[in-house]
């Protein structure tokens, strides 16, 4: 029987997977190239020998903007999506380029991408990336922790250098930053549960990265990124909805499959929204899922070093994805410079290299600056970017610590933000129902 050849659109996370899980050792199928969504300095493979047995070459990581031409060249049967945050939409336009082609187009779902745990499982997603599940993940893993439950935090993946190392990734403290080379991104996420004594899993091959977190957990608290749905099938599925961007959590794929499939969803950011935006939500949620356990929840935004502030001018720094492709149209930096009288510089104007690309793919984005720090060059141009800039103070809204990672030239100021003391309160009583507590 004739292999179908396939190409797989991802942005070197959830593709990633996909292949290990479904088609990795597959006879039935052949994935001659992937395709990423991210700006990437050149080509890139996936290595052969995390490929297995059927794979005697490297395969090809092309940029999907190549798409068309791949199909044709590759002769491709069947183009797979995956990766997360894109709108209906958006979705149905990669649909409809890959059939024009000649090329049939899928999804894969949770029966065939989740893996099965030994350990109870909970899977912390969301509707749009930046909704505000980090802060809730840690949340719960602070609750976990302190009913004397032993925790392990596997993170959704971001393996943007060599994957052979990246196989299987355990970051204990700071050091491991270096060590393995991780980006702004990736430190953005981890930095904050290091902070709070819990070590983090994440990598590349999550078969390998669940049976070693297995060894050490009584819990898994999968930690997911953007609006992707969970990697391991959750005994509990707490979804954040984000009240800035009501309607988003029905029209953006895969975050509606998790506000569909979710056991709990919590609406958060309340304090800045307006009420209809809540009762949007709620509307929707009544339509399409019931069944669901609704928290309304405020993100907790301070700053530590106020006084830095008052009637200054600022550069605004803010999570680098929320911002993008996110459609986050404030991080939480220019919430505190609201309270502080603070004016916001044009961050644009000053950006260089990638950066600036960045701004071109995503024009929407005014004053604030995304944290972007894919490699090694791209953190270098944002270092750039931030000491080009005439302003008084720098305010990092970012979740990592920038000032530890580059060298800033001006006074900064770190925000941080979590979830509210009702909400955790709230979801106490949830684990404590469902048995994850006593």
């Amino acid at each position: 029987m004739k292999k179908r050849r396939v190409l797989i659109m991802g942005a070197l996370g959830r593709d990633l997977h996909n292949f290990l899980v479904c088609f990795k050792d597959n006879p039935s199928y052949e994935v001659a190239a992937f395709t990423t969504a991210q700006i990437i300095e050149t080509h890139r493979h996936f290595p052969k020998e995390l490929a297995g047995r059927l794979y005697k070459k490297d395969i090809p990581i092309h940029p999907e903007s190549e798409l068309p031409q791949l199909i044709k060249k590759l002769n491709i049967d069947e183009v797979v999506l995956a990766y997360s945050d894109l709108s209906h939409q958006e979705v149905m336009e990669k649909a409809s380029i890959a059939l024009s082609c000649g090329a049939s187009f899928s999804l894969l779902g949770p029966k065939d991408t989740m893996l099965k745990s030994k350990k109870q499982v909970i899977a912390v997603c969301a509707v749009r990336t930046g909704a505000g599940k980090s802060q809730t993940a840690r949340a719960i893993g602070e609750i976990l922790h302190e009913k004397g439950k032993k925790v392990a935090v596997l993170r959704h993946p971001m393996p943007y250098g060599n994957l052979i190392k990246q196989e299987i990734q355990k970051f204990v403290s700071e050091d491991d930053f270096d060590k393995q080379h991780a980006t702004i991104e990736e430190r953005e996420e981890y930095e904050p549960w290091i902070k709070l004594g819990f070590s983090v899993y994440a990598g590349v091959d999550y078969r390998k990265i669940l049976t070693q977190a297995e060894k050490e957990a009584d819990i898994i608290l999968f930690d997911g990124g953007n609006n992707d749905e969970s990697f391991f099938k959750p005994d509990l599925l707490v979804v954040i909805a984000d009240a800035l961007r009501p309607n988003h959590e029905v029209t953006y794929y895969p975050g509606f499959v998790n506000l569909l499939m979710a056991d709990v969803i919590i609406i958060n950011k309340i304090q800045e929204a307006a009420p209809q935006a809540i009762k949007t939500i709620e509307r929707n949620i009544r339509r399409y899922n019931p069944r669901a356990t609704v928290i309304k929840a405020s993100s907790v935004i301070t700053v530590d070093n106020p006084d830095l502030l008052k009637f200054k001018k600022a550069l605004v720094i803010g999570d680098g994805p929320s911002l993008t492709h996110g459609n986050l149209l404030h991080g939480a930096g220019y919430y505190i410079l609201k309270k502080h009288n603070a004016s916001i510089v044009d961050a644009e104007k000053y950006a260089i290299g990638s950066i600036k690309q960045v701004y071109r793919k995503y024009p929407r984005l005014k004053l604030e600056l995304p944290a972007m720090g894919y490699s090694s060059k791209q953190i270098k141009e944002l270092q750039a970017t931030i000491n080009r800039t005439k302003c008084d103070v720098v305010v990092d809204g970012s979740p990592a610590n920038l000032a530890k990672i580059i060298k800033i030239n001006k006074p900064v100021v770190n925000v941080t933000y979590d979830l509210d003391r009702k909400s955790i309160l709230e979801l106490k009583k949830i684990l404590k129902k469902r048995g994850f507590i006593k």
